[in-house]
C-alpha cells in the first residue's frame, strides 16, 4: 500500500463532503483523511497504487487547493 501526504484548503467537515465523493470515486484510493485540527489540513491518502496526478485533479476539481507536504 502506498501513502501520499498534501497540503490542502479543505477546513471543514463541510468542504469534506464536498471533496468526498470526488476521492471515493477513484477505485485505487483505499482510505484517505483530512486533518482538521491541523493549519497545513493535511490530506492523508492511502491505495493500492493511487496516482498522485489524479490526487491533484480530483482535489481541484471539488474546488480546493493542494500541493506536496
Amino acid at each position: 500500500m502506498m501513502t501520499f501526504k498534501f497540503k490542502t484548503n479543505i477546513k471543514c467537515g463541510g468542504c469534506v463532503a464536498t471533496v468526498t465523493p470526488h476521492l471515493d470515486s477513484e477505485k485505487t484510493i483505499e482510505k484517505w483523511h483530512v486533518d482538521l485540527q491541523s493549519q497545513e489540513r493535511f490530506l492523508t491518502v492511502e491505495g493500492s497504487e493511487p496516482n498522485e496526478e489524479m490526487i491533484f485533479e480530483k482535489v481541484r476539481q471539488a474546488g480546493f487547493t493542494i500541493e506536496k507536504a
